[in-house]
């Protein structure tokens, strides 16, 4: 049994074999591998005896739910109207300089992916963006290069 094989079982015997129980999964999948795999996504549909296009067609639905590796830490800056009148615009561009990779994309040593994503409920804050589930209110560019430099520190190794 391969260890996605595994994985799929674990969070099936946990979650439960219904359909209401796809999305519980496809969060432990990301939990533990940060994406979700065609391979993963055969593997649950033959868990829950249902089609894989079906599990694909939920894992692509959501934002959250990625289907493509990404970086260690994924940026999402919410692209909201609230979050552009509020300068969403100037903070991706902080970022897209300070990373180097355009929105979408994962920089080259795969510590960072940038994406933008609906809304993330901090409207009352904005502009908004998630680092995986850290949540940063009222950005500014100044704000965004500090942050990203305080990231790059933390896989910084001690000789």
């Amino acid at each position: 049994m391969t260890e996605v094989q595994t994985l799929v079982k674990d969070l099936a015997n946990k979650h439960g074999r219904k359909r209401e129980s796809l999305i519980p999964i496809l969060q432990g999948i990301i939990q533990k591998d940060r994406f979700i795999s065609e391979h993963a996504m055969i593997e649950i549909a033959r868990e829950l005896d249902i089609s894989s296009a079906e599990v694909f067609g939920t894992a692509t639905f959501y934002s959250f739910l990625d289907t493509d590796t990404r970086g260690k830490y994924v940026i999402r800056v919410c692209k909201t109207i609230t979050c552009s009148m509020k300068g969403k615009n100037q903070i991706l561009l902080s970022l897209e300089d300070g990373l180097k990779v355009k929105v979408g994309d994962t920089t080259p040593d795969k510590k960072f992916t940038l994406l933008e994503t609906n809304c993330l409920g901090w409207c009352h804050k904005a502009p908004a963006m998630l680092i995986n589930d850290d949540v940063y209110t009222e950005l500014t560019p100044e704000s965004v290069r500090q942050i990203i430099e305080e990231y790059k520190k933390r896989d910084i190794r001690v000789e």
